[in-house]
């Protein structure tokens, strides 16, 4: 799961975060996660937990002394950086899951469509488009594809709804892209 260290202003994200939480919980998925108790990490985890879910936190020691980590969840994997937190969490999950955030969330979702796009990973990333939160960024890859910088079968390998149940089931039929075509040809993508 990405997601914020910060609420947002607006309700609906809050409460968007909780019922994420809550419904993968009643499905039987656990979470992996930063470890933070705060924003909207702290409210999945927090749902997630209320309704007899698992949750792993994985949190680098810095953020861990700065008391930032969640002091409820089943498991605490502690890292001496946030790029061993990354390799640790990709080793843990099926797939990814992002809520709004900000730079830190944007980050992990690229990393996880470059691991896809490189052929290291298969696993679905999604984003749950909360408030079309993630509408500029969703036409900058467009932009991208039109402009001969990303190929098509790869931009289609990020999974998009405003729907916690559209966004799982998209992600359960995920079939990664048979071939991994990062170079472009003479002719663009």
């Amino acid at each position: 799961m990405f997601c914020g260290s910060s609420t947002g202003f607006s309700e609906e994200y809050r409460t968007s975060a909780a019922a994420l939480g809550r419904h993968l919980a009643e499905r039987g998925i656990g979470m992996v996660y930063g470890g933070g108790k705060i924003g909207l990490m702290g409210i999945i985890a927090d749902a997630v937990i209320d309704h007899g879910g698992e949750v792993i936190g994985v949190i680098p020691g810095l953020l861990r002394s700065e008391e930032v980590a969640h002091d409820n969840l089943e498991r605490m994997i502690v890292t001496r950086k946030m790029s061993k937190r990354k390799v640790k969490i990709s080793k843990l999950v099926d797939g990814y899951i992002a809520l709004p955030g900000g730079f830190g969330t944007l980050d992990e979702v690229f990393e996880a469509l470059t691991l896809g796009q490189l052929g290291i990973e298969s696993k679905p990333v999604g984003l749950l488009n909360v408030r079309n939160y993630f509408d500029h960024s969703i036409r900058q890859l467009d932009h991208m594809v039109s402009e001969g910088f990303l190929r098509k079968e790869n931009r289609d390998m990020l999974l998009v709804s405003e729907s916690i149940e559209e966004l799982l089931k998209k992600m359960d039929d995920y079939k990664a892209p048979e071939v991994s075509k990062i170079v472009a040809s003479k002719t663009g993508t």
